[in-house]
């Protein structure tokens, strides 16, 4: 599913427009960016927590010429889904 689809299938179960429901969709994805930049931690009941992990500064290797890189630490977003997310694709 892509977000058109997610836009569509919204706007038939809400009997909205795809334009109320394209806004609804922005506005939460706008907010959880928000909040993720804030360094806020976005905990949805029954869906999972959005937060912000980090990756330190490590050596690696260009893949193509074998030549050693260093590759720098860096903030990263996590998703951890809920018990209940995770029971009900089990």
């Amino acid at each position: 599913m892509n977000k058109a689809d997610l836009i569509a299938k919204i706007a038939r179960e809400t009997q909205t427009t795809k334009t109320a429901a394209e806004k609804m969709v922005n506005s939460f994805m706008a907010t959880v960016k928000e909040s993720i930049k804030r360094n806020e931690t976005v905990r949805l009941a029954s869906f999972g927590t959005y937060s912000i992990g980090y990756r330190s500064a490590r050596n690696g290797r260009n893949p193509k010429t074998g030549e050693k890189i260093s590759i720098p630490a860096k903030k990263t977003v996590k998703f951890k889904a809920s018990a209940n997310f995770s029971d009900y694709i089990k």
